[in-house]
């Protein structure tokens, strides 16, 4: 299993056959976020449309997955249907391990499958199964028709979308096992414009460890710090929701469409009273032994006098930001009967809950009425809003069709674009300041993971442009390192250079080993030059006034901060992804299996 090349699945859905390439680059591109880059790079159309058949749905796997606790993430490459260019979503669940068992390195997707179809694979099988019979069905349901239709529970991985995906929204999401999800920047659709209801991967081999005491010191090393120090007890125990209450107090929290940043009645959507009140379990990415993943419950009556259903939804920061605070909600269990359907439409969360405060505020506003939004939306209004989330994933109208190819479209067409907010995609739950609308507005993901802007909002008061853009640039460099290998960020701070340098020794990766820094910039060069040349104008990047408009802990956003901190930032990204660079070869395939 170890070994110095990528083994690459390429299918073709419009002829249902597939076959295995192995291909050059473990020394250049790593894995993961690299080695998706090197697969568009290679089977990509820059400038072919995103929904283009030939148009390749990419899934990667690293060097040091299986191997290692917390390398349990799967990166998914994309031409995004949000904005036309190449983007990246990433993943964990079983996703990893299903891939790894089943001798691959990657997936590559093309073509259009003639009716809704499971692509289902393994180490010795491929398979496209006509389910014409799921369209329209919600991803609850769906997942419950897949899992008994295919066998292979406990390593196998499903990946599936709901109506949301199938109508292809742009902010459509690809679910993961239940619990996880390809969210952002509209992979779902991707999978809805191939006909490919899900994709079911089958870890069915098996691998060897390495031989020797080396590594199975370094395992209990690695495993002790995961689960022995703080980060164990921060992403266990109340996990990222924790956030809800910090970021509330320090005048950083997104509420009521941006219209505050803090709220005193903003406890009862806390990470302590979702712990409290709803939790039910933990559980985990295969390969992980924190288990951030917490399990809330949704109870609902569906007969008099009291017959009760129960459903499990998992919860952590964003979610609760973007159908809690985002929307004004105040009560843990209605927030998490919105997520609930957001779930069984199979949307981004992050993207319905900001598109659908930016429909309350423009209905408010007498922008749009009800004849476009269909519900009466307020704030507060958990019913409402479970039934516009409904209307959002199946378009039931026109209105809902734009608001769903992004906030800014609809914007642009019925007004309200100034209250948008929209940071090259609909924001994520930080408002901590310049540093993180710049890093989020023109990150490579338009992510709030693409660099720890929010970190930096909250550790410097000073107003350094040089500075602030030299650690953005840092910071998004180490994390695509991270991403290469493929670590879930949590584990930023214990997998250090120093320790991923000798987990790649253990496993034979010599090379890659001493030049880490080396790769890293030139994945995170490749990326950049990927990313402009499918579009992506950093100095065209608008940021709206609302963002402009808010107080934080540190006082009224300063704009002149802020449009410089846009501009240097831009200008940068322009120059990494331009820059000469001396290329590796075009990576032919070695032979096929």
């Amino acid at each position: 299993m170890i070994r110095d090349h990528f083994r690459i699945l390429t299918v073709d859905l419009a002829t249902g056959k597939g076959k295995v390439v192995t291909l050059e680059g473990r020394d250049t591109e790593a894995g993961g976020s690299g080695l998706a880059a090197l697969l568009f790079n290679k089977y990509g159309h820059p400038d072919k449309p995103w929904d283009d058949p030939e148009q390749p749905l990419i899934f990667t796997i690293g060097p040091l997955t299986g191997y290692f606790p917390l390398m349990s993430k799967t990166v998914c490459g994309f031409k995004s249907p949000y904005h036309d260019q190449y983007g990246e979503s990433h993943a964990g669940g079983r996703s990893a391990l299903s891939l790894r068992f089943a001798d691959l390195d990657g997936l590559v997707v093309t073509g259009k499958a003639e009716r809704l179809s499971c692509l289902s694979i393994g180490s010795r099988h491929l398979e496209l199964i006509d389910v014409h019979y799921m369209r329209g069905i919600d991803l609850q349901r769906s997942g419950k028709m897949l899992r008994k239709m295919i066998g292979g529970a406990g390593h196998r991985s499903i990946f599936r979308i709901g109506p949301a995906g199938e109508n292809l929204s742009a902010y459509a999401c690809i679910t993961v096992d239940t619990y996880r999800h390809f969210g952002r920047l509209g992979g779902g659709a991707v999978m809805g414009s191939k006909n490919l209801k899900a994709i079911a991967i089958q870890g069915d081999g098996v691998f060897d460890l390495p031989e020797g005491k080396e590594y199975a010191e370094l395992f209990e090393e690695v495993h002790k710090q995961l689960t022995t120090t703080d980060m164990m007890d921060k992403y266990h125990n109340l996990g990222t929701p924790v956030n809800v209450a910090v970021l509330n107090a320090i005048k950083a929290l997104p509420i009521k469409n941006l219209q505050q940043t803090t709220d005193p009645n903003i406890k009862g959507i806390t990470g302590e009273t979702f712990a409290d009140d709803t939790l039910l379990r933990n559980t985990a990415c295969a390969g992980c032994p924190v288990g951030c993943i917490h399990i809330g419950f949704v109870r609902e009556k569906f007969m008099e006098p009291n017959q009760y259903l129960y459903r499990q939804v998992s919860y952590d920061h964003e979610p609760i930001f973007a159908t809690g605070s985002m929307l004004g909600m105040t009560n843990a269990f209605s927030v998490l009967s919105i997520i609930d359907m957001v779930e069984k439409m199979g949307l981004d969360v992050m993207s319905a809950g900001v598109a659908l405060a930016w429909a309350t505020e423009a209905l408010d506003k007498g922008i749009i009425s009800e004849k476009e939004t269909l519900v009466p939306l307020k704030f507060d209004d958990a019913a409402g809003y479970k039934e516009a989330m409904q209307h959002l994933g199946l378009g039931s109208n026109d209105f809902y069709r734009l608001l769903a190819q992004g906030t800014l479209k609809a914007a642009e067409q019925y007004g309200g674009e100034d209250f948008a907010c929209v940071l090259g995609q609909e924001m994520g739950g930080y408002a901590t300041g310049e540093v993180f609308f710049t890093s989020q507005a023109l990150g490579f993901r338009h992510s709030y993971l693409d660099s720890g802007g929010y970190s930096f909002d909250q550790k410097h008061e000073e107003k350094n442009v040089e500075e602030a853009v030299k650690f953005l640039l840092r910071d998004e460099q180490g994390r695509v390192l991270l991403t290469s290998m493929v670590a879930c960020l949590f584990a930023r701070e214990v997998y250090t250079d120093e320790l991923l340098a000798n987990c790649l020794n253990s496993l034979g990766y010599t090379t890659l080993a001493d030049n880490m820094h080396q790769v890293a910039q030139h994945i995170q060069k490749l990326r950049w030059r990927l990313r402009l040349a499918t579009g992506f104008d950093p100095a065209a990047v608008k940021i709206p006034k609302r963002f402009t408009e808010i107080t934080t802990w540190k006082g009224t956003i300063d704009k002149k901060y802020l449009n410089n901190l846009k501009k240097e930032y831009a200008k940068r990204i322009l120059e990494l992804g331009k820059e000469e660079e001396k290329e590796p070869k075009k990576k032919a395939p070695k032979k096929e299996e």
